[in-house]
């Protein structure tokens, strides 16, 4: 019967030319290599090292079987080194950095790709700190960063758009939209409820500066729920309007729970990465999960 630790021990001793050097490379002691060597021999029929003052040096038999299995022997040995790396990965507890408003529209798509997963919110720059400090695996970040021991994959954009409850009868005001009668707008939009995710409506300030050139805006939030997950869900079942993440709102529209209001032209997309470290284990995986957000972003 094939033993293969016996081939692969006499790789092993047939590269280093001494049987410490292959213990210590294949974490064995000395005399299993040696009692695996003449069992091998036994095996074989024929003697495959002499034995020098440093170490032993292959006979012409040994020479000859490295060349007929050192091919087959490599081949078994990176399968058998993929197949550990991939069940380690499966079973590697992942921790995984996200922006809270991010979690349900692009977090929950890793769940597919990962047995375990330890997520973290928190802002670009804290989910950047904590990928460069080595304290989580990855981030999906909305910020470019340019550092030597990080890499960022681009995995899509999003928009920010204005959202509405299916409730509020929006002719008059799309027709203003057409029309660019931006004070129009902006005195129709003062007068609705508004749900905001931070009092200081981070959202609607960007909106504003972009589509209506202003720095301040005059609505007032009504109401503060810190998840935009949560934000539109209870839109959907209230009255009024949202700045939001297009990715976030997609299924709310295309069940018909809101409305989309505005998708502005002058609103500029946000680019979506993947931030990780360089030489990172989970490389070939992150991979896979770039593929699938970017489908998922287009």
């Amino acid at each position: 019967m094939v033993n293969l630790e016996w081939y692969r021990t006499f790789k092993s001793v047939y590269k280093n030319g001494n049987f410490s050097l292959a213990a210590k490379e294949l974490f064995i002691s000395q005399p299993a290599v040696s009692q695996q060597m003449a069992m091998l021999e036994a095996h074989v029929g024929y003697k495959l090292f002499n034995r020098k003052s440093k170490g032993v040096e292959p006979t012409d038999y040994a020479k000859l079987l490295n060349n007929l299995i050192i091919e087959a022997l490599d081949r078994l040995e990176s399968v058998e080194n993929g197949f550990r790396e991939k069940a380690f990965n499966a079973n590697k507890v992942v921790s995984v950095g996200i922006s809270q408003h991010l979690f349900t529209s692009i977090g929950s798509k890793l769940l597919s790709k990962f047995d375990f997963i330890d997520f973290s919110f928190g802002t670009n720059d804290e989910l950047f700190q904590l990928v460069d400090n080595k304290k989580i695996d990855f981030a999906i970040v909305s910020k470019k960063y340019d550092t030597f021991d990080t890499i960022q994959r681009i995995v899509g954009t999003i928009k920010q758009i204005l959202v509405a409850s299916k409730d509020l009868e929006l002719v008059t005001v799309k027709k203003e939209i057409e029309n660019e009668k931006y004070t129009a707008i902006e005195n129709w939009l003062n007068q609705q409820k508004w749900y905001n995710y931070d009092a200081q409506i981070p959202h609607v300030k960007l909106f504003w500066l972009y589509v209506f050139d202003k720095k301040r805006p005059s609505i007032i939030s009504n109401y503060i729920i810190p998840s935009e997950s949560e934000l539109l869900t209870t839109l959907s079942e209230n009255s009024g309007v949202s700045v939001v993440w297009d990715i976030n709102a997609k299924p709310f529209i295309e069940e018909k729970k809101l409305q989309l209001l505005w998708n502005s032209t002058k609103m500029p997309s946000t680019e979506i990465y993947i931030l990780s470290r360089k030489n990172d284990t989970l490389s070939s995986i992150l991979e896979e999960v770039q593929k699938e957000i970017s489908v998922y972003l287009v």
